[in-house]
């Protein structure tokens, strides 16, 4: 059985919706920003918090546990530079308790979603894993405190993991049961297909004078599911024991800049959006695209889904849930 932490979020819902296709699956969420909803039917589903040691117990008590994947964290960039506590405790502090517990029963095997926020601004076109990890923000620095983590109990308790680092996950499942469902949004294509129906009196841009070839800034959009089938390939690679440990990018390679997003999300919907040129935000750099050769070669994956994919997919979602 695989113990799914964060499993009612947006990309563990869609890793779960595919992992209980072959395999028995435990769900753990607290839904602070996760939905009961999301969580497929054929998932046992516990209601607790990752830091509650109690809650832990009692599940590696109940369930065969095999191995876990964890997407329970606060992601939320701004709110983090407020707010660090609030991130070193439900970020850090919580995967401390839920490995120790790991541990004490016998599960080494572990699947981390992290960021490439850990990067920071790096000074590169396209990041590989050996770029140096010097994060700007709390948020960046929790996910780079557990990966340092995870490296220690590797060495000293034979922990076997892999870490998967990736910017923005997009899009919607195929079956439009699921998508991306934030509260509030911060995400660029949800807020600009939120505004074409309707929702939002016009979409921002931040900065037009980048050294870019439109000027707007370029960032790295995979479609969830394809993000979802790394996972699994990485759980397969841990559970068959191909793999013992590895840190990846997953990337599309080629970056996607704010005005080619918003032309797609025009071209897919067919509607025609209010935009606002505002002054660049401060530290917003202008690329962060991440090379993924090293999954592809190692783990045959690759992302597949092309933009409109992805935008079609999430239109699909959103228009459905404003039906």
């Amino acid at each position: 059985m695989i113990l799914v932490v964060g499993g009612a979020g947006y990309i563990g819902s869609h890793v779960v919706k595919q992992l209980v296709e072959t395999k028995p699956v435990v769900v753990l969420d607290n839904l602070s920003t996760g939905h009961r909803y999301a969580v497929d039917k054929r998932a046992v589903f516990v209601h607790g918090d990752l830091g509650d040691r109690a809650t832990l117990v009692r599940m590696f008590e109940k369930y065969p546990i095999d191995a876990v994947m964890h997407f329970a964290a606060n992601s939320l960039v701004g709110e983090s530079v407020v707010e660090p506590m609030k991130y070193y405790k439900n970020n850090v502090a919580a995967t401390l308790t839920l490995l120790e517990t790991m541990m004490e029963y016998g599960v080494k095997r572990f699947i981390f979603s992290s960021t490439a926020a850990v990067y920071g601004i790096p000074n590169v076109d396209l990041i590989t894993e050996d770029c140096p990890t010097n994060p700007i923000n709390p948020y960046g620095r929790s996910k780079l405190m557990i990966e340092h983590m995870l490296s220690d109990f590797a060495s000293a308790y034979d922990l076997r993991y892999v870490v998967l680092r990736y910017f923005n996950a997009a899009g919607a499942h195929e079956s439009g049961d699921i998508g991306e469902d934030h509260h509030p949004e911060t995400h660029l294509i949800p807020l600009i297909l939120q505004h074409l129906l309707g929702l939002r009196d016009k979409i921002s841009v931040f900065g037009t004078d980048y050294d870019t070839p439109d000027g707007t800034c370029i960032r790295d959009y995979i479609h969830v599911t394809d993000l979802a089938e790394a996972h699994i390939l990485a759980l397969h690679a841990l559970l068959s024991d191909e793999k013992k440990t590895a840190t990846y990018n997953l990337g599309n390679g080629l970056g996607y800049s704010v005005k080619e997003v918003i032309d797609m999300c025009e071209r897919v919907t067919g509607k025609k959006a209010t935009i606002e040129y505002t002054a660049r935000r401060p530290g917003d750099p202008e690329r962060l695209v991440a090379s993924s050769e090293n999954i592809a070669r190692e783990l045959g994956w690759q992302a597949t889904r092309s933009l409109e994919d992805i935008i079609a997919s999430a239109w699909r979602w959103h228009a459905s849930k404003r039906g």
